[in-house]
This record gives C-alpha cells, sequence and structure tokens, in this order.
C-alpha cells in the first residue's frame, strides 16, 4: 500500500480534536487517541533500540517488524469496529503474534535461567529495551480501558502482552542473554 502525505501542517486538531480514519472527530484526550499516541510512542522507542542495537545482532530484522505491526495495530484501532467504515478495516490477525512469540522464544532459549528479579538496566540497548517494555505495559492498560468503552480487536491484546515479555527477553538478550543483567538485591533491613 502506497499513502502519500502531501500536507504536514492541516490546522484541523488546533481546538483540541482529531479524525479517526473514517472521518469521526474525537477529542485529543478520547480513550482511543490515548492508545494510539501510546503506540507511537513504543514505535520511537523501537527505533532508539534499533539504534543501540550492536551492528550485525540479527534482532534488528525483528525490531523493524515489531514497528511494522505497531502501524498495523494504529491502522486496526483508527478505524473503530462499530463505525462507518468498520468492514474495510484491516485488521491485525493472530498470525501477528505467533511471529512475536517465535522471536521471543529464539531469544530466552539462549538465556541462562532467572535466578532473581531483572532491574532495567545493564547495556544501553538493555536499558532502552526495558524501557520500550514499560511503555507497551502502559499501551497494555490504556486499551484494556479501551475496550471497556468499545469494542476493539481482542488480538491487540494479546500482542501488547507479549510484546512485554519480548522486550524484556530482548533486553537480557542484549545483556550478553542474561549474564550482565542487573539483579535485584533487597536493601538490608536497618540500611534504608
Amino acid at each position: 500500500m502506497s499513502i502519500r502525505i502531501d500536507k504536514v501542517v492541516t490546522r484541523g486538531g488546533d481546538g483540541g480534536q482529531t479524525s479517526l480514519g473514517d472521518g469521526t472527530r474525537v477529542t485529543k484526550d478520547h480513550a482511543r487517541i490515548e492508545v494510539l499516541g501510546t503506540l507511537d510512542e513504543i514505535n520511537a522507542l523501537v527505533g532508539l533500540v534499533r539504534a543501540h542495537t550492536p551492528a550485525g545482532d540479527d534482532v534488528a530484522h525483528q525490531l523493524t517488524m515489531v514497528q511494522n505491526l505497531l502501524f498495523d495495530m494504529g491502522a486496526d484501532l483508527c478505524l473503530p469496529e462499530e463505525g462507518p467504515m468498520a468492514e474495510r478495516a484491516h485488521r491485525v490477525e493472530e498470525a501477528a503474534l505467533m511471529v512475536i512469540e517465535r522471536g521471543l522464544e529464539e531469544l530466552r532459549i539462549r538465556q541462562r535461567p532467572l535466578s532473581g528479579f531483572v532491574l532495567p538496566g545493564g547495556s544501553v540497548a538493555a536499558g532502552w529495551a526495558h524501557l520500550t517494555r514499560t511503555q507497551v505495559r502502559r499501551a497494555e492498560r490504556r486499551i484494556v480501558g479501551l475496550a471497556r468503552l468499545e469494542r476493539v480487536n481482542p488480538v491487540l491484546l494479546k500482542i501488547l502482552n507479549r510484546l512485554s515479555d519480548y522486550f524484556f527477553v530482548l533486553a537480557r538478550h542484549f545483556n550478553h542473554d542474561g549474564q550482565t543483567d542487573v539483579v535485584w538485591q533487597p536493601v538490608p533491613k536497618g540500611e534504608k
């Protein structure tokens, strides 16, 4: 699909509203727009993870696929399931979930088992992957809220849940498959 964008400045949102894919006008703080904005934030973070991926690491391809999937999820969400153009919407399907699970398992199988809770950190790439994981969890919370108000493709929630797992495992991958993870050490009593 080729999309041509001739104008970036439209002034259509100057009053605090924006349009969904079917032309419906909603406020910029609408639950659906919150989800779309959070997906956009995640996509930007995935770009940073990719930029910090060591040269030659095969996960760069996986990250590109994730970025495209996030766009697909946005396209799904911008056309409400009960709106005038719902039948024309390109809905994300379960097959996307399987691709994420396969990538997750390819990374996980090389990692030593967890021996404690992992703190965000380690390498720069791992830090970005952990931050992305937290943003995915935020999107998951936002989509649950939207689903209480309107019908939403249930596959999207499954994908977000799995993407959080993926970015956790990816962070461990960037920390030499867990060998250089930062592991939680409770502060001893009396030293707080």
